[in-house]
């Protein structure tokens, strides 16, 4: 028996070739129009069809390097009709669990050859992350995702069907890197499913030397965010520029949203908010001290872009983000969001008037499916459609195509688990769309408007009941959102997608699109021209604890804006009352760093206050 062919699920085909022509096989093979199978005693199968097209399936060789006559390149709908067809003939089988580590180096060498693990060599000295997903009865394929690629052993013991998302002349050095990957992975911890660390690397790594940017960061506290010079700001650009080139790409990235930040409040933009300020300061701060893997905490050491072979991805919605100030000037971008295979990946672009992409609006973009020979990804999961790729580009309705994905949630209890389980937000990867989900909807109990906040709630459930809370609030830039989402909420919708977060046990998701009866509906990029019935809501009490810790929040927050060296004698007065408050609620810990900052405020006071503060209402 032919284990290899066996092992070829429909999800398996579906990623080798398209979903399209797994079906059509199977509808074929079940209507007795498939092929007339032959083995040989070599192990090939031969598949003959009734229009004399005949497919030869060799022992060890990939199904899209395969025979058949019919001339096409790749795996064709006859290729995938005689493995449907050969499966309908076996016994059912099942695959003990596997790790791609059994492979060999003398098996990696006879598959790739000696040049390629040379390279894959000189990349492990280097240095990457890389996060190993084990196989489970819910994804039975394991997988590795490296910086710029996935890479999945689709079939048990066969280096032939490892797949990968990258261009044929990076293949073989992306899969030896999977298999060293795994061998790291049973060797450092064999028994959980899903692991990220850093692998390779000569010796210890050497110190990053990130001062000039925390002491950047410390005088924004010092002076105030609304005391900042320019000055000021030009000397955080050019340490971001400095951390740029040094690779560590996560305190660049907040370096360089604390430049906008800044920024804005000078312009007087509306995207400025005093917390935002205080956190991108203790970020800073925060990455400078932590410990652990450096890719996590630091930024993906490899800066290179890899280009990936025909790629399907699937539109999850967008957000718009930027200003339109009052002369009209548009400094918007988008984001839209795609899922490929296991991975969320992100299309940013500048919107210009009614943007088009490969001849369809960003709107058409957002809710359709791509397929692509022009995609180029970088390491934080951005993508982009590389120029002189348009005819290699196809763009097609999405239609119901969301229950297939490995990112739709389900259990909303465990998705909350989960989440508690990861680091703080302020020392997670920056990687854009590391928090995107799609849930599942079983029903929608509730959609109520906050005039006040300006913000659109709805409590949605899922099978088994448990309910999670969708939350959008009014943005300028995107005037038509709330009443795109509430007439989503109201027409029988199956699925929302977003950022997920928990707060109180309770899911969370600020959402960037939603699954309805009649297709996708994407808030941020709808017309402002037709006004939704919002019912108003009422706003809920928030319980004493969160209470005492958000004001204890906005207390640091406007002292950063302020600037601790001109607190006021008013302000300091206020210090003790929320001291107490804290030490009544229980948090003890908490209410002696509030008083060392009352008694002293000064940069070594403050910083450890508010990380207490944010890391007590993210796990709270």
């Amino acid at each position: 028996m032919r284990a290899d062919l066996v092992a070829l699920s429909a999800e398996v085909l579906g990623a080798l070739a398209s979903r399209g022509l797994v079906k059509r096989a199977v509808r074929e093979v079940e209507a007795g129009a498939g092929p007339e199978l032959a083995v040989g005693a070599d192990g090939g199968v031969r598949g003959v069809f009734g229009d004399g097209v005949e497919t030869v399936l060799a022992v060890g060789v990939p199904l899209g390097a395969t025979v058949c006559s019919c001339g096409a390149v790749g795996v064709c709908r006859h290729r995938v009709a005689v493995v449907v067809a050969y499966q309908r003939a076996q016994a059912a089988v099942v695959v003990a669990p596997w790790s791609p580590a059994v492979f060999s180096d003398d098996d990696l060498v006879d598959r790739f050859g000696q040049r390629v693990l040379a390279a894959a060599r000189r990349t492990w000295r280097a240095g990457l992350p890389v996060r190993v997903r084990r196989a489970t009865a819910a994804d039975p394929v394991p997988a590795v995702e490296l910086p710029s690629c996935t890479v999945r052993f689709l079939v048990a013991g066969e280096l032939a069907y490892a797949d990968t998302d990258a261009v044929a002349s990076y293949r073989g050095e992306a899969v030896v890197l999977a298999v060293w990957a795994f061998r790291a992975a049973d060797e450092r911890d064999p028994s959980t499913e899903d692991v990220r660390f850093d692998v390779g690397g000569a010796g210890s790594p050497a110190p990053v030397d990130i001062t000039a940017a925390t002491e950047l960061a410390a005088t924004v506290l010092l002076d105030g965010a609304a005391n900042a010079s320019p000055v000021l700001i030009g000397s955080l650009r050019a340490v971001r520029d400095d951390l740029t080139s040094a690779n560590l790409h996560w305190p660049a990235a907040a370096t360089d949203e604390l430049v906008e930040q800044l920024a804005a409040y000078q312009a007087r933009g509306a995207q400025h908010r005093v917390e935002r300020v205080a956190e991108l300061i203790t970020e800073v701060h925060a990455r400078a001290r932590a410990t652990g893997d450096r890719s996590r905490v630091l930024g993906v050491e490899e800066t290179a872009e890899t280009r990936l072979r025909q790629v399907r991805l699937t539109a999850l919605g967008a957000r718009v983000r930027g200003t339109v100030d009052s002369r009209s000037v548009d400094s918007r971008t988008v984001d839209i969001y795609f899922h490929d295979a296991r991975d969320v990946l992100v299309l940013r672009e500048h919107i210009s008037g009614e943007t088009r992409l490969h001849g369809v609006t960003l709107r058409e973009l957002a809710t359709s499916t791509v397929l692509s020979e022009s995609v180029v990804r970088g390491p934080s999961r951005v993508i982009r459609l590389a120029r002189g790729g348009a005819a290699k580009t196809s763009i097609i309705p999405s239609g119901q195509s969301w229950s297939d994905l490995s990112t739709v949630v389900s259990n909303y209890a465990a998705a909350v688990t989960a989440l508690r389980a990861a680091p703080p937000r302020v020392l997670r990867p920056r990687v854009a769309a590391e928090s995107v989900r799609v849930l599942r909807i079983a029903q929608v109990e509730h959609v109520g408007y906050h005039p006040g906040a300006q913000r659109l709630e709805a409590v949605i459930t899922d099978p088994d009941g448990t309910a999670a809370l969708v939350s959008a609030e009014h943005r300028g830039v995107a005037p038509g959102a709330l009443d795109a989402l509430a007439r989503a909420l109201a027409d029988e919708p199956t699925y929302v997608s977003g950022a997920v977060s928990q707060a109180d046990g309770e899911l969370r998701i600020d959402p960037i699109a939603v699954f309805t009866a009649h297709g996708l509906v994407v808030p941020d990029l709808a017309p402002a021209d037709a006004p939704a019935r919002l019912e108003q809501a009422t706003s809920p009490q928030p319980d004493h604890l969160t209470a005492v810790l958000t004001e204890a929040q906005s207390i640091c927050a406007e002292a950063a804006h302020r600037g601790l060296r001109h607190l006021s004698p008013a302000f300091r007065d206020r210090l003790p009352a929320t001291t107490a408050r804290l030490r009544e609620a229980g948090l003890h810990p908490t209410a002696d760093a509030m008083a060392a900052f009352a008694r002293t405020p000064a940069v070594d006071t403050w910083l450890p206050l508010h990380l207490r503060l944010l890391i007590a209402l993210e796990l709270k």
